[in-house]
């Protein structure tokens, strides 16, 4: 999901930012070097006529029978689906066949029913979101639902009367969003299992990445989904079991790799965007058209579909992307756009392809929600992903950097698939640190790092199950940017080149294998060769940040009048974490300059410094190389102003400022 999306809501608090910017500026003296905004690449070539996506034969790839598996494909799924546009009702059919790759016999299955969220207000996502995503709300006229009409084994025998709803996480007995059924008989361990369901799904007016706006539609979570069940061993796991969790208000979604068959019908003015590739051209027949999607080594599948959509379909090849048909899907009010979306989606794929490894599928499609469709829009799902909503007719470059992140999430979501549930910034925090590297790289727009290490205001571990940080903010500012700093904090350390070593290495060591936290650790240390536990403990599994403060200066008048010196006490104080170079900056009255390293271990140090004239001022970090300092506030220091009326403006304006936003640090 987009970052930049996720902190809208906090436009106040930006705003906030920037005043106490201005704030320390009249203190300071010093402005944070400027960060230029890119240009947007005009791509001035025709896009050739295209057949519509309904008339296309199937995608050339490998022949489905001899395919090689790139992944463990636990769960196969075939499937049939029905919009009802009138209703906003999916009418579905499911035959899941699931694979033991435990060494334990199992006697349970778990299905993930995933519109039930939307049920009440009493159920655990909207009690811990208070019907709220990012800048959309739900619509109180508007739930949301799935019920499971009937469950069957492969012998024919009726499970219905044995499931039953759980709730591992908060004992929410209003909470239907996991579902667990008894098994006729266990499946032991290389075993498989077969279950038939008819299930109805209600959507939603679009909210927290599914339901419809007036005839569009995004099904994302759409289906009852097979929970994860993971190997002794995998992320560090003691036995093997199921990783069971409810849907809650900050987490996404993991689950084990597997193949889709999708048959899905909609009326016949419909176009539908899916997960995969479609494996014949689309079948009309009395006012209905039905499409058929495969897909394999996914652990999701989602599609969407409209009467608007605009199509636009190139191939595209590159080094490490051997060939793959971009599908862009359009709301009409940016077809005029669509040389942008087109020539960001082949600059992220060549870029990721290029720094981690080869994007596998054939296709890759992008969906462009309606206006009023941001509640479907900045969300990724296997090979498909959808940009923001097309509301204005002129965007910036969010447009792009919506689009460049979503595909980021191709890799560290669709590819090496960790679990969103419980350590969530090995997708969004990862994918956060591709995505800025790519919108520098294409569109000179670098990120404003001290800028972005203020919004850190509650700083938690990162290796933290979603739904135990407190509100989204806090986890927005967690997962995504502070999980962000850190993989900057660790490329700072080990250099550019060392740092692109390590992440192209964890991703090909790691993809369709679902790693941990501690995983990337020891990528770390294998690369660069280095032990990284006190880092780790600090900032990734413990909540701190780096905090330096100017603590006192002290001035002693030495020697006789005529050859007076100065001997300055300065003294520095670390609040925070460690940091192994404490850069600081002394200026004295008489103009010098002078620059010391602290290796910052201790808790404080003292500086005395013996000078022809005082020290008047003292600043560290000045020119914010310290990534994960977050409170800039007292980094400096000054010995005197000229005037009274300075002092009391520079200190009056913080206090007000502080006052009145004081959730903001600085």
């Amino acid at each position: 999901m987009d970052m930049n999306a996720l902190f809208n809501s906090r436009k106040v608090q930006w705003f906030a930012v920037m005043l106490l910017a201005a704030g320390a500026v009249l203190i300071t003296n010093t402005l944070l070097p400027s960060t230029p905004r890119g240009t947007v690449p005009v791509v001035s070539k025709d896009v050739p006529h295209v057949q519509t996506p309904d008339m296309q034969p199937a995608d050339n790839g490998k022949p489905l029978e001899t395919s090689t598996p790139l992944s463990y494909r636990i769960a196969e799924y075939h499937m049939n689906v029905a919009y009802t546009p009138e209703t906003q009702q999916l009418q579905g059919q499911q035959t899941l066949t699931w694979e033991n790759p435990g060494s334990v016999p199992v006697q349970d299955m778990y299905l993930h029913l995933y519109p039930n969220a939307f049920a009440s207000k009493k159920t655990t996502f909207m009690r811990e979101s208070g019907g709220k995503l990012r800048d959309d709300e739900a619509k109180d006229e508007s739930s949301g639902s799935m019920e499971l009409l009937s469950v069957k084994s492969d012998t024919g025998d009726d499970l219905t009367k044995r499931m039953s709803f759980v709730q591992p996480d908060d004992g929410n007995k209003d909470d239907h969003t996991l579902l667990k059924i008894p098994l006729s008989k266990p499946v032991g361990p290389g075993e498989s299992v077969t279950i038939t369901t008819e299930f109805l799904v209600k959507l939603p007016a679009a909210f927290a990445r599914m339901g419809y706006v007036g005839d569009f539609v995004m099904a994302g979570q759409w289906f009852p989904k097979v929970a994860a069940y993971e190997r002794k061993g995998t992320r560090g796991r003691a036995e093997p079991g199921w990783d069971l969790h409810q849907y809650h208000g900050n987490s996404e979604f993991y689950a084990d790799f597997g193949m889709y068959d999708v048959k899905i019908q909609v009326p016949a003015n419909y176009i539908v965007a899916a997960t995969g590739f479609p494996v014949k051209p689309a079948v009309t027949d009395k006012g209905t058209k039905t499409y058929q999607f495969y897909a394999e080594d996914v652990h999701d599948f989602a599609w969407s579909a409209s009467p608007h959509f605009v199509y636009v379909e190139e191939p595209f090849s590159a080094p490490q992307v051997p060939g793959v048909k971009i599908k862009l899907y359009l709301d009409p009010n940016h077809q005029d756009l669509k040389d942008r979306y087109m020539y960001a989606a082949k600059k992220a794929l060549s870029r990721y392809s290029q720094w981690y490894g080869t994007y596998p599928y054939s296709t890759l499609s992008i969906v462009v929600p309606p206006p009023g469709g941001n509640g479907a829009g900045g969300m990724e799902y296997p090979t498909l992903v959808t940009a923001w909503g097309a509301s204005d007719k002129d965007p910036d470059l969010e447009l792009e950097r919506v689009v460049v992140h979503e595909i980021g999430h191709q890799f560290f979501y669709g590819l090496v698939a960790s679990n969103e549930f419980e350590e969530a910034w090995l997708d969004e925090g990862f994918t956060s640190y591709a995505e800025d590297k790519v919108m520098e790289a294409e569109y000179g727009d670098a990120p404003n790092l001290p800028v972005e290490s203020s919004y850190i205001t509650s700083p938690n571990g990162l290796q933290k199950d979603a739904w135990a940080y407190t509100g989204h903010d806090q986890y927005a500012e967690n997962v995504y940017t502070r999980g962000k700093l850190v993989l900057k904090a660790i490329e700072q350390q080990v250099g550019t080149k060392t740092m692109d070593r390590i992440m192209k290495s964890y991703f090909q060591k790691w993809q369709f294998k679902h790693p941990s936290t501690n995983d990337f650790q020891q990528v770390v240390e294998e690369i660069s060769k280095t032990d990284w536990d006190d880092f780790f403990n600090q900032y990734v599994y413990g909540n701190l940040m780096m905090d330096y403060s100017v603590e006192s200066v002290h001035v002693k008048p030495q020697g006789t009048k005529g050859s007076e010196t100065y001997e300055s006490t300065v003294r520095i104080i670390k609040l925070g974490g460690n940091s192994p170079e404490v850069p600081i900056q002394f200026h004295f009255a008489d103009g010098t300059t002078l620059d010391k390293t602290w290796d910052g271990k201790e808790g404080s140090i003292d500086f005395k410094l013996t000078h022809a004239s005082p020290v008047d001022w003292v600043r560290v970090d000045p020119k914010y190389t310290l990534i994960l300092e977050n409170k800039h506030i007292n980094n400096f220091y000054q010995t005197q102003l000229n005037t009274k009326w300075q002092i009391r403006w520079n200190l009056g304006i913080i206090q007000f400022l502080q006052a009145i936003f004081g959730s903001v640090a600085w």
